[in-house]
């Protein structure tokens, strides 16, 4: 099977979700751009809970997401919708 993706839009997703992860993953920024609906609620309601505690989550995916490579990003997070780590 053919990928439809560019490897230009494969990083662009997966660079400013990694951007989001690590800057805004305590308010589930990452999750919503990832189309990730009730992940990112709960990961909003746990930060609100924790009093932001909850955020260090979004901090190491997004970290995670910057380390894998385009491809496996893409396969991972948009092909097989894995919501967490």
């Amino acid at each position: 099977m053919e990928n439809t993706k560019s490897n230009s839009e494969m990083e662009n997703k997966k660079v400013i979700a990694g951007i989001l992860g690590i800057l805004l993953g305590s308010f589930g920024a990452h999750k919503f751009y990832l189309g990730y609906q009730k992940e990112g609620i709960i990961q909003l309601v746990v930060s609100i809970v924790t009093c932001g505690l909850g955020g260090i989550v979004g901090f190491v995916e997004g970290i995670i997401y910057l380390t894998k490579s385009d491809e496996e990003f893409y396969k991972t997070y948009q092909v097989e919708k894995k919501a967490w780590f």
